[in-house]
């Protein structure tokens, strides 16, 4: 086995937000979810707004995720306890009339926000908020969002992963790597917007048919002006102007489960003309992630990240940055 540096249990890992299912998803829960090693469940309240706690029935601890929502009211399935809005305890069957309700009885919320067709929840003091991505408010764009995805990899590895371009003419030669240079120009890192710190490239890739609904042309090779970049501690962004003035803009969400299992959660957002079905626009990138996925649950344990313990070249400069500050984060510097 390789050598594994635990994070998830790092407590400075609870202060940022995390996306762990779709809006959709919960309808109206409950919906249980991991992150950081702990269980979470997810519901409506009778507002129909998210609420989150951990999945622990104050009670008995029962898993609250195994109950039920009644009229926004979520119900333990063992001794029927009732919390509402804010997670606070309504009903005990069985407590005499006039007793009131222990003041220990109410649940301790989890921040939750929706934003991008997504649930994030932050378990501690968010230190900062969701990374902003512009088109989301630009009504020349739609938002895809396609199904949460559980990866056996740790998100150490998948954010190294969507940092790299290497890996494309290998990883990727059945999708977009057929015709993609193996040699990478030289990098530059610059703070892109507001949210992202990365760097900008062209790259010439291949455009096979499955990719047609995708960058509006059939067939060939295409040139795309990219930017990749990460926001901590594990989002990642990539923007692909085509050629054909297509604007593909994919978030790449790591979220993880624990040191080496991870929910991958991507959003798109594109110019087009909307006609399109969603489906055969989001294929290209399903079957993408797919090659994405197959490689890195080959490998073993959580990322090294003493920068020692793996040997970098100049293209790998995003994700030594991007493990310098992660370290420096999870050290508390």
């Amino acid at each position: 086995m390789g050598t594994t540096h635990v994070f998830s249990e790092n407590p400075v890992l609870a202060d940022a937000w995390y996306a762990v299912a779709r809006t959709g998803d919960v309808a109206p829960g409950p919906l249980a979810v991991r992150l950081l090693g702990r269980p979470y469940v997810l519901w409506r309240d009778p507002d129909g707004a998210v609420t989150a706690s951990a999945d622990r029935c104050p009670h008995r601890e029962a898993p609250l995720s195994a109950g039920t929502v009644l009229d926004g009211r979520l119900r333990c399935c063992y001794h029927g306890w009732q919390f509402g809005t804010g997670g606070r305890c309504v009903l005990v069957p069985s407590a005499q009339p006039g007793v009131p309700i222990p003041p220990r009885a109410h649940l301790d919320p989890v921040g939750v926000q929706e934003r991008y067709g997504l649930v994030w929840i932050c378990p501690g003091v968010p230190r900062q908020d969701i990374p902003k991505v512009p088109q989301e408010d630009d009504p020349s764009f739609r938002r895809l969002n396609p199904d949460v995805q559980v990866w056996r990899t740790s998100a150490t590895r998948m954010v190294d992963n969507f940092l790299d371009i290497t890996h494309f003419p290998f990883v990727h030669a059945a999708t977009i790597g057929g015709a993609t240079e193996e040699v990478v120009p030289k990098l530059e890192l610059e703070q892109l917007d507001e949210s992202f710190f990365g760097y900008g490239y062209d790259v010439t890739v291949s455009n096979p048919d499955i990719a047609s609904a995708t960058s509006g042309k059939l067939g060939g090779v295409m040139s795309r002006q990219m930017t990749t970049g990460f926001a901590m501690p594990f989002a990642c962004r990539s923007t692909i102007a085509y050629e054909t003035g297509l604007e593909h803009i994919l978030l790449l969400l790591s979220t993880p489960i624990d040191d080496v299992t991870s929910y991958f959660i991507f959003v798109v957002w594109r110019n087009d003309d909307f006609s399109v079905p969603s489906d055969e626009v989001l294929r290209f990138d399903l079957a993408i992630g797919a090659e994405d996925k197959a490689m890195l649950e080959r490998l073993d344990g959580v990322l090294p990240l003493d920068l020692a313990g793996t040997v970098s070249v100049q293209s790998d400069k995003p994700s030594v940055e991007w493990r310098r500050r992660f370290a420096a984060l999870l050290g508390g510097n």
